[in-house]
């Protein structure tokens, strides 16, 4: 196994980290006397080996999430049978977005194309500026649309907090690895979403001006096809992760 960026290694001594704060733990514990010793002994001995195992779990937790993090960033692969590995060569993570946000851009798109098709099949003068189209039923759609469409992708986050502390048996630590992991993969798919939605865009652009056939070539017709999923990934999907980052957080704070 070899990796793409190996200097990114070195934050493997981040791993020391974690295991300095679990064997400097100093948690003190206040001790009080009863007449039943052999008692409070089998309980203090109960009590101390469930909090080890929690504790060695939680470190567990811990290197884990920082080693995944730096194999991330150092992208590992396995390279071919020959060693050799051709210039440019790269591993592509293809995942498909079916979120509520992309559908719903979709859908209120479809109610105005099909608006505009009733418009014009209604007023004929408009393609000839005879007659003015009914700006306001457009704006109209967009606007229910837009309230109507994100009732259900607002409610998620919070409604998952809120199962989650409402369970006794998963508890505090599991509630933060909850919003851990929505911040961590909310980052870098919102990244992700912003940065590619702009390429899509850009290139749609760059065709435009007359490289690859410039309009009405066919890699402009693919490019049009690219940038109607890159207008709402970078307008619409991608922005959307960040409230939705702060919105399981400040639920979180309140329960």
């Amino acid at each position: 196994m070899k990796f793409a960026n190996p200097y990114f290694l070195f934050a493997l001594l981040a791993l020391a980290i974690p295991i300095i704060v679990h064997l400097f733990n100093f948690r003190k514990f206040k001790r009080v006397f009863f007449t039943n010793v052999r008692f409070l002994k089998e309980v203090r001995q109960d009590t101390k080996a469930r909090n080890k195992l929690k504790n060695l779990l939680i470190l567990t937790c811990r290197l884990l999430a920082v080693l995944f993090l730096v194999l991330a960033f150092a992208q590992p692969y396995i390279p071919k049978e020959n060693g050799a590995v051709k210039a440019g060569d790269k591993v592509v993570s293809v995942y498909i977005d079916n979120s509520f946000s992309m559908d719903a851009v979709g859908r209120a798109a479809g109610a105005v194309v099909e608006e505009v098709r009733r418009q014009l099949k209604a007023r004929p003068g408009i393609l000839q500026g005879l007659e003015v189209p009914e700006y306001g039923k457009c704006v109209d759609i967009v606007t229910k649309a837009a309230l109507r469409e994100m009732i259900v992708p607002a409610l998620l986050p919070g409604l998952f907090v809120v199962v989650v502390a409402a369970i006794p048996a998963l508890g505090k630590t599991v509630l933060g690895g909850l919003l851990v992991g929505t911040i961590v993969t909310g980052l870098f798919i919102g990244l992700s979403m912003t940065s590619s939605g702009g390429a899509w865009d850009n290139a749609k652009k760059y065709i435009e001006e007359g490289n690859h056939g410039g309009k009405h070539s066919p890699a402009h017709a693919a490019a049009v096809t690219g940038d109607t999923v890159g207008d709402p990934y970078k307008d619409t999907s991608g922005p959307a992760i960040n409230p939705m980052i702060k919105v399981a957080n400040s639920v979180a704070i309140l329960v």
